[in-house]
């Protein structure tokens, strides 16, 4: 059995990342039991099978299944590391919140609180559109539906865990089969077009990675469904662009509307002012902020 452990920075709690991962009781891509995370993720062509702790100032990782060997550590290892962010210094970051008014208490109430992100990028992308102008909730039974359908079991246990449907098995997709998951027509057609935009190789991680943060978000919005907010959340997301900022979420509008008690939300100039301050740090103060809620 595959085991090792991955140094965490000061700035960062295990706990509020738990917290997280824990939103909904409708997600089938990892499950939090005794604050351990399980999770099925796909390398070389076969599967992983994780289970997270924290110990000694660090994520404890277990690989359950026999089929990882010890030359899938390095491939693991990254993963885990970009799911939770643990190679951005967040110093910078905490100086010049601690400085603004609205930040200072969120970064000292929820010091060492890190972007849980999904590095894949397909993965990314698709819930994104997916959780487009409905609740949360409901795209939570969204992803649910999607996933349990297309997505590959895997058996452990007698636990079942699930990978997130590959771009081939979802551009094969057509409305008779995302219609009746209550997806939208709109919704169904997005996300068979990002799927073929993978399959065709129009867009890769790969290649998105390579691009500056403007010609990555240029790139991204090329393809139909995708637009300002959902590109600037997979950057966000995926590739930890630090300035990434979703300008027109509603989200980041209700935080500044309570913390400043405004009688209504704020403008998108008024949004736009206030990020000036945050520049090269605009995911990171768009994260507290959706905590602040």
């Amino acid at each position: 059995m595959l085991q090792f452990t991955i140094s965490t920075p000061a700035e960062f709690s295990f706990d509020l990342c738990l917290d997280f991962l824990l939103r909904s009781p409708k997600e089938v891509l990892h499950s939090v039991s005794d604050k351990k995370v399980y999770k099925a993720i796909t390398i070389n062509d076969t599967f992983a099978l994780l289970e997270l702790s924290y110990l000694n100032k660090g994520i404890h990782v277990t690989v359950l299944n026999s089929e990882a060997t010890l030359s899938d550590h390095a491939e693991i290892e990254e993963y885990v590391q970009q799911w939770f962010d643990l190679k951005t210094n967040l110093m910078p970051f905490y100086a010049m919140a601690r400085k603004d008014k609205l930040l200072a208490a969120l970064v000292d109430q929820y010091f060492g609180y890190r972007i849980v992100g999904q590095p894949d990028l397909f993965e990314s992308l698709v819930w994104a559109v997916i959780g487009q102008q409905i609740n949360l909730s409901f795209a939570y039974t969204l992803k649910q539906r999607f996933v349990e359908g297309f997505g590959r079991q895997v058996i452990f246990s007698d636990r079942i865990f699930y990978l997130f449907p590959t771009p081939t098995t979802v551009a094969e997709l057509g409305d008779d089969d995302l219609l009746p998951l209550q997806f939208s027509k709109q919704k169904s057609k997005y996300v068979i077009e990002i799927a073929k935009a993978f399959t065709n190789e129009s867009i890769s991680k790969e290649s998105i990675g390579k691009l500056s943060f403007e010609s990555a978000k240029e790139k991204l919005m090329s393809i139909k469904g995708i637009g300002n907010w959902t590109a600037n959340y997979a950057l966000m997301k995926t590739f930890r662009y630090p300035n990434a900022f979703p300008l027109e979420d509603a989200g980041i509008h209700n935080a500044i509307k309570n913390l400043k008690r405004m009688k209504s939300k704020p403008t998108l100039d008024q949004v736009r002012r206030i990020f000036k301050k945050y520049k090269g740090w605009e995911a990171y103060a768009t994260l507290y902020l959706w905590k602040s809620l």
